[in-house]
């Protein structure tokens, strides 16, 4: 009953909460499910094989990294591109949020999996929402448990790093640090705590994502992107 409360309360804050938002947002607010392990665990009692060879013709291992010049290997990141440090941290109204290196808050995506880990945020997607992308998944961690920080092998090869499991993202919207635009977009897109949860302490009105960057130089002094809603697309993602 008490933990029922508080919920109520947060989904009670002014300007946050907007009448009649669904139950089924509220029930995922302690994020129960178990993130993908690692690794496989060994079964319980067994021996290993000191005499087991490799099998040439078992199944290859699609979250292994390619070897360079293969088709699925992992592209080379900028400095820019990679994700180096996750920081727990508190922004305002919004309360416990995750942050990259340049103060921008991550989010976790409805869409997704995180059991097994799994990213559906591909193509002008991943445009408007950029996967974390790392090269060695070790980033630098404040605030955060590495125990619930892992990686996962999108569709181009990338590592993308992942938290209780799901995968992370920013918001092309966030154009100031420690914003939080994208919150509720399409009623998918949330900001994630450090323990994985969604952080449902403010939840505005579901909203529309902006547009996806222009592939060419026509809208560079507009910044490659339009406000949510202002665009005449529907992008649901």
């Amino acid at each position: 009953m008490v933990v029922g409360a508080a919920i109520a309360a947060a989904f009670a804050l002014p300007g946050c909460a907007p009448a009649g938002y669904g139950d089924n947002a509220a029930a995922d607010y302690g994020n129960a499910a178990e993130p993908a392990a690692a690794e496989a665990a060994a079964t319980p009692g067994a021996t290993a094989d000191p005499n087991a060879t490799s099998d040439p013709n078992a199944e290859a291992d699609p979250d292994a990294t390619a070897p360079p010049g293969s088709e699925n290997a992992a592209p080379e990141l900028s400095e820019e591109d990679e994700t180096n440090t996750l920081t727990g941290t508190k922004v305002a109204r919004m309360g416990k949020v995750v942050e990259n290196e340049n103060q921008q808050v991550l989010y976790r995506f409805d869409s997704d999996t995180n059991s097994p880990a799994k990213s559906n945020c591909d193509g002008d997607c991943a445009k408007v929402w950029p996967p974390a992308l790392t090269t060695d998944g070790k980033p630098t961690l404040k605030g955060v448990d590495s125990k619930l920080v892992g990686t996962i092998t999108r569709a181009d090869g990338s590592k993308q790093l992942t938290l209780k499991g799901w995968p992370l993202y920013t918001y092309i919207g966030d154009t100031k640090p420690h914003a939080w635009k994208g919150q509720n977009v399409a009623g998918k897109w949330f900001v994630i705590q450090p323990d994985g949860a969604k952080n449902l302490t403010c939840l505005p009105a579901v909203s529309k994502a902006v547009a996806p960057p222009a592939d060419d130089a026509e809208s560079s002094d507009a910044g490659g992107a339009s406000d949510a809603g202002s665009a005449g697309g529907d992008y649901s993602y």
